[in-house]
């Protein structure tokens, strides 16, 4: 799998792009783009992969991608899915908007993005970026300036991929991660061994893991197991499973270890995180 870049381009009458998803599913796609990416979820939960971030996201979730940050959203299960994205260029309306005082603190904010951000999302942001999607010409484009403003204003998030977190530059290693990560999505509850993924990315077990660890600023097997535990997560909150048949599922074969992992990354268990969140 190899999303690589993506072309956003914008809508008819803007110089950015604007639009109101509606989906059965979102399927899994690894991409970046130059664009800055918001993205409010209106229904449908899942798994969203920001960075070397895997989090569930639901209804509500607001994200602010940077641009190039890779990124993914992926339904947990068909049915009705929706989510506004905005697209926009970080120099959409010139080079230098965002320099000037009026604008200072939402370039912070950009700046920010870099690692992506979970924003805040009132109801009153909810509405705006809703209603954005059906505004055009110069009415839309003050729209968009005024929801930016208020999220500069609403605080400063939660970064989503590390502080050691580095894309890869080179093309062959965006290439290399694209086919990593796209060969561990759809085979994280399968056993992976080292070489397996080493082999994906035609590097030796040892080349690769220093080339995982310096673009995602963790091993493999932390990053295998953060993929692992999140996809339990998603099947203790939405599904009545034991969950002797969730660890095997998504890939452990010992239950005690599951645990073990549930609890270090979580500080809770299984059990307890499915009272709390199911």
């Amino acid at each position: 799998m190899r999303p690589a870049l993506e072309h956003v381009g914008t809508t008819g009458g803007l110089s950015w792009k604007r639009h109101l998803y509606r989906t059965s599913a979102f399927r899994f796609s690894w991409h970046f783009h130059p664009e800055i990416e918001l993205t409010l979820i209106t229904a449908g939960s899942g798994t969203r992969y920001a960075g070397d971030r895997i989090e569930p996201y639901d209804p509500g979730q607001l994200t602010l991608l940077g641009a190039g940050v890779p990124h993914a959203f992926v339904s947990a299960a068909p049915g009705r899915h929706e989510a506004v994205v905005i697209h926009f260029r970080p120099d959409f309306l010139g080079p230098r908007l965002f320099d000037v005082p009026e604008f200072e603190a939402v370039g912070a904010l950009l700046a920010a993005a870099g690692y992506g951000l979970e924003l805040p999302a009132p109801e009153p942001t909810i509405h705006r970026l809703v209603a954005l999607t059906g505004r055009t010409g110069a009415d839309g484009t003050l729209g968009l300036l005024d929801v930016l403003v208020g999220l500069a204003d609403g605080g400063p998030g939660r970064s989503l991929a590390s502080p050691g977190y580095r894309s890869p530059d080179r093309p062959d290693g965006r290439r290399r991660m694209d086919d990593v990560f796209g060969f561990l999505h759809a085979r994280y509850g399968e056993p992976i061994a080292l070489g397996d993924v080493a082999a994906v990315a035609h590097l030796s077990p040892a080349a690769f893991s220093r080339f995982f660890r310096r673009a995602t600023g963790r091993t493999f097997t932390a990053y295998l197991t953060e993929l692992r535990i999140g996809a339990a997560c998603r099947l203790l909150t939405e599904s009545d499973r034991a969950v002797a048949d969730i660890a095997a599922f998504c890939g452990f074969g010992n239950l005690s270890n599951f645990n073990r992992r549930f609890r270090e990354l979580k500080a809770m268990t299984p059990r307890e995180y499915r009272a709390r969140f199911g």
